[in-house]
């Protein structure tokens, strides 16, 4: 494998969007995307742009997510944000909290500009489910506050969400290393914890375990 796929392969690029409403399907468009880079199990990068969709958003968005009309108006077009986060994550591994809410931007507003972004993809809140099962809900502040995870309270804009998901992405990756002794959590496994059923959680991992070499 050259250096340049090893180094994607061992990236995760960690985002979440705001947008004007909850589906690109009824043409909703993405505001803010922020993002974090990890690799090699640090947090080393990060991105995070403001777009103007082309129209005003409405008063509940702005109240929601502190985004003004006004900051919007001299903000990029979505296309210019959109480029360059496309460059930012390359190849990498991407993760979100509720990825498919994001991942259905993510595609509509890239395939707008041509672009795609071709990692791997995982859910941090279906990994939540399995790994933080006895947590009240799995909303990201509950979890970020049941995780013990620093935090000045600020959410619903993306780049701070993106970190509290980064930080819970790696707490996560940390609980199965000492809980489950497993010396190295890829991707591939975070992905199939996603979708194992909650009550196989322990056999899962076991087996997984039993299946690596000694000196693992």
């Amino acid at each position: 494998m050259s250096s340049r796929l090893l180094k994607s392969a061992n990236t995760v690029i960690v985002l979440d969007f705001e947008t004007t409403g909850l589906s690109p399907d009824y043409g909703d468009r993405a505001i803010e995307i922020g993002a974090v880079k990890i690799e090699q199990g640090a947090m080393v990068d990060q991105f995070q742009g403001l777009m103007n969709p082309g129209r005003r958003i409405s008063a509940f968005i702005e109240d929601y997510t502190g985004i003004t009309n006004t900051m919007l108006k001299t903000a990029p077009p979505c296309g210019e944000v959109m480029a360059a986060f496309a460059d930012f994550a390359g190849g990498a591994a991407l993760v979100a909290h509720n990825a498919s809410f994001d991942r259905r931007f993510l595609d509509a507003e890239l395939k707008r500009v041509k672009r795609k972004c071709c990692g791997e993809f995982a859910c941090s809140m279906l990994v939540a489910r399995r790994i933080y099962q006895q947590a009240d809900n799995h909303k990201l502040g509950t979890l970020v506050e049941y995780a013990n995870i620093p935090n000045d309270g600020t959410f619903h804009r993306a780049l701070a969400d993106a970190q509290m998901t980064a930080q819970l992405w790696l707490k996560m990756v940390d609980h199965i290393r000492s809980e489950h002794r497993i010396a190295h959590v890829p991707f591939s496994l975070m992905q199939k914890l996603s979708i194992t059923p909650k009550k196989s959680v322990k056999r899962f991992l076991r087996s997984y375990t039993s299946k690596q070499p000694a000196n693992c």
